[in-house]
C-alpha cells in the first residue's frame, strides 16, 4: 500500500480548507478527488488523517479523520548554517538534502567572501524546497529556511546549540571528535569563497570548534551536505551509534 499524500496547511479543525499551492497539486498533479484519504501537516509534528469531502474550483474541503504524533523528526536537535551561493540550484539542493537528513533549523548567510545576493523571492523559494522536501521524505515537520544578513547574526542565532562545528578549510586539524557528538548540534559551512581567518576567530570567540574536512578541497555544497551527515550519523539519526 502506498504512502498517503502529504500537504501543509494552516488551520487544522474538524472541516479543513485546502487552498493555493497544494490544492493545485492535489487535484491538477496528483488528480485526487472526493473520497480520497490524504495527510494534513501544520509544522507542529502531529500529523493529521483526512478525508476529501468536497472539490471546488479554488478549495477542497476536508472532514479530520483522527491525529498522531509524527514519527521521524529527529531526536536530537540539529541545525545547518551555509553561506549563501551563486547558484540557485546548489543553495536548493543544500535545502532538500538537510531536509532529508533530518535538520531542524536552517540559517543561510552572507559572508565576507560571498558573491551572491538574497532576496525575498529566492527566501521564499527555499522554503517551499524545504516542503516539498519534508513531503518526500514523510516528516511531519518542514523547517523554516531563514536568512542572517552577516555571518555574526548567523553564529549568534545558533549560538545556543550544545555542540557548535565551524568547518574551516585551513584548519590543521579538528578541535572536536566529531564521531562521538552528543546533544544539539549546529554546523557551520562557508560559501564558494570560504571563510577569513578573521571570522574562523570570530566564530572560535563566539564558542564554535573548528573542524577539517580532509585533504581535499570540497565544493560548498558537498561539504554542507557531508559535514551534516557525518553528524546526523554520529547522533544515531541514521542508524543506531554503539558507544
Amino acid at each position: 500500500m502506498s504512502e498517503l499524500k502529504r500537504f501543509f496547511v494552516q488551520n487544522i479543525g474538524e472541516e479543513i480548507l485546502l487552498d493555493g499551492e497544494e490544492f493545485e497539486h492535489a487535484k491538477n498533479v496528483l488528480r485526487l478527488g472526493v473520497g480520497d484519504e490524504v495527510i494534513l501537516l501544520d509544522n507542529s509534528g502531529v500529523e493529521y488523517t483526512a478525508v476529501i469531502a468536497k472539490c471546488e474550483k479554488k478549495s477542497m474541503l476536508l472532514n479530520l479523520l483522527g491525529k498522531k504524533q509524527g514519527e521521524r523528526e529527529a531526536a536530537t536537535k540539529m541545525a545547518l548554517a551555509f553561506g549563501y551561493l551563486k547558484n540557485a540550484d546548489k543553495n536548493e539542493f543544500i535545502v532538500q538534502k538537510a531536509v532529508e537528513l533530518g535538520v531542524a533549523k536552517i540559517v543561510a548567510f552572507s559572508s565576507e567572501f560571498s558573491s551572491a545576493y538574497m532576496n525575498e523571492n529566492k527566501l521564499e523559494r527555499l522554503n517551499k524546497v524545504s516542503k516539498e522536501a519534508a513531503k518526500q521524505c514523510l516528516r511531519s515537520v518542514a523547517p523554516t529556511v531563514e536568512y542572517a544578513p552577516t555571518l555574526a547574526a548567523a553564529l549568534e542565532e545558533l549560538g545556543s546549540y550544545k555542540n557548535k562545528l565551524f568547518a574551516c578549510e585551513f584548519a590543521s586539524e579538528s578541535e572536536v571528535d566529531v564521531s562521538a557528538l552528543d546533544g544539539s548540534t549546529a554546523v557551520f559551512v562557508g560559501s564558494e569563497g570560504g571563510f577569513s581567518k578573521g571570522e574562523a576567530a570570530l566564530a572560535r570567540e563566539k564558542g564554535f570548534s573548528s573542524v577539517t574536512l580532509g585533504k581535499r578541497i570540497l565544493r560548498a555544497e558537498t561539504a554542507a551536505i557531508a559535514l551534516t551527515a557525518v553528524v546526523a550519523f554520529s547522533l544515531g539519526e541514521l542508524g543506531e551509534v554503539k558507544r
